[in-house]
């Protein structure tokens, strides 16, 4: 009882003091008291304020960064958590329409919550100070470390939590799928929607070792920092997606963006009025992006440019050496008014030139149905580095799909097995056909494979009595140019002919029993 008296007297007597001493007096003390604790104490301690500066207005990056590193690491993983603060805001609450998302959870103020690194133990402790005179808090972590071992411990372990930091903001922030709006001229922007489409890399019917290799190529851009800083490349990485109409392609990009957990722009080449506006679209968009491009053989002329570049310039020429006023007025109207809209050196610019750098983890996608169509000078690495290309649906896709649309069940096996044999047989169906197949029969599994195995079979016939006309054309050809032709042309090209009848001939009787 003793000793507790005399407490409170000491506690009477700071608390007074407290009142009578000037506010600098006061605060002093308190540096003097700080300073002969940390020469006495076998820890250091690293203060981690919300906002910097004296007046508080700039937000400390390293301070959002703790506050995921132990939302994420330690308060929801820790066996025996300290206590905690849930908190959801007013307007995620009240929204009806859509699914609540958690309580958000932070460590409660004055309160610690202990972390170990490389065999070292650390403590993080959460400070929130009311101002005098002020309603307003302020926030702060502490971080304390083993002094000997501080210096060492530091830079590492501070470098660690940024990077799970990062790694967990990537996770968790929502996303958005951005499209360039049609606008005068000199307003080029963009606009966005929520970013949800369901498809994955899991969802998708890729062949395995394709899928892979893929993925391989997304975390490695996606991890390469000090790669692209260290070889002096932009940050940056360019896909050529082709095939034919269904195959996958726009599939493919959401499975990429939802691996990566990257926002999406998606430009529409044919509302982009000039280069510059193609240039300010670019400037605004974000890091961590896909900028995608569909179709592209569609939305722009890509092979001709350079041809008509040059006739322009001889017709320039020939018309300026003339009289005729009228025909050099509508040339130089026509060179304005090619220069007035995107062309190919815009688009190279884009993609390759020194306006691409002005950010950086992005990765650039184009579309298209037919490669063929589109100048060899933007599909060369550094602008289109990786081409992908996606076709009918091999035999490992096409069960894949199957499983995930119907299940398969032992009853089924025969009719997908005669499915497979379809399929090497040469039947081709992209996986947007395979799965409306599916998909209108997906309540009956039988009915579903027996219908996907009768529309290859038919496939397969149709591609056999298409070979069997073209053949027939060739051996009822009798024009000079074409008896001495390779393949059936001459006599031993109608021996092959002839056979492929009978064989047809054979398995037709064979069909019908005979």
């Amino acid at each position: 009882m003793e000793f507790l008296s005399q407490m409170w007297s000491l506690l009477g007597l700071l608390t007074i003091l407290q009142n009578v001493l000037p506010t600098q007096l006061l605060s002093l003390l308190h540096s003097l008291w700080q300073s002969l604790q940390d020469s006495l104490t076998p820890y250091s301690y690293f203060d981690v304020p919300e906002f910097l500066g004296s007046a508080a207005v700039e937000p400390n990056a390293l301070y959002r960064h703790v506050q995921l590193y132990l939302h994420r690491s330690l308060l929801l993983s820790s066996p025996s958590p300290p206590r905690l603060t849930l908190s959801l805001p007013r307007s995620v609450a009240g929204n009806a329409g859509a699914a609540a998302p958690p309580p958000s959870v932070s460590l409660s103020p004055n309160h610690s919550v202990p972390d170990a690194f490389n065999g070292h133990r650390a403590v993080w402790t959460h400070h929130a100070d009311t101002l005098q005179d002020s309603l307003e808090e302020r926030r702060s972590f502490s971080l304390r470390l083993p002094k000997r071992h501080a210096a060492a411990v530091l830079p590492a372990y501070l470098a660690h939590l940024a990077a799970a930091a990062d790694s967990l903001e990537r996770s968790s922030r929502a996303r958005r799928l951005h499209t360039n709006a049609a606008s005068p001229r000199g307003s080029a922007s963009w606009s966005s929607v929520p970013f949800c489409h369901p498809s994955t890399f899991e969802t998708l019917a890729l062949d395995p070792e394709l899928k892979a290799r893929l993925l391989a190529d997304l975390t490695a851009f996606a991890d390469g920092r000090e790669f692209y800083r260290r070889t002096g490349r932009p940050w940056k990485r360019g896909y050529l997606l082709h095939g034919p109409p269904g195959s996958g392609k726009s599939s493919l990009i959401a499975a990429m963006a939802n691996h990566l957990r990257y926002d999406v722009f998606d430009l529409e080449l044919t509302r982009v009025t000039t280069n510059a506006d193609l240039r300010a679209l670019l400037i605004q968009t974000t890091n961590r992006s896909l900028i995608v491009i569909e179709d592209i053989d569609c939305s722009l002329h890509l092979t001709g440019d350079r041809g008509l570049a040059s006739m322009r310039r001889h017709k320039r020429r020939r018309t300026a050496a003339s009289d005729d006023s009228s025909d050099s007025d509508d040339d130089v109207m026509g060179a304005d008014n090619h220069r007035g809209k995107v062309t190919l050196s815009g688009l190279l610019n884009f993609t390759d030139g020194l306006w691409s750098c002005c950010g950086e983890e992005r990765i650039i996608v184009f579309t298209t149905n037919h490669v063929d169509g589109i100048d060899p000078a933007l599909l060369r690495p550094g602008r289109m580095d990786v081409h992908v290309r996606l076709g009918p649906c091999g035999v490992h896709a096409m069960r894949e799909l199957v499983e995930r649309y119907v299940g398969v069940s032992v009853g089924d096996q025969d009719m997908l097995d005669a499915a497979e044999g379809c399929i090497r047989d040469g039947a081709e169906m992209t996986p947007a056909e395979v799965g409306e197949v599916l998909l209108r029969n997906r309540d009956e599994p039988e009915t579903a494979v027996t219908e996907l195995a009768a529309e290859l079979k038919a496939r397969v016939n149709a591609a056999d009595d298409l070979q069997w006309e073209d053949s027939a054309a060739e051996l009822s050809d009798e024009s000079p140019t074409k008896k001495g032709r390779k393949g059936f042309g001459g006599w031993e090209g109608k021996v092959r002919i002839l056979g492929r009848l009978r064989s047809l001939t054979k398995s037709d009787s064979g069909r019908r029993g005979v």
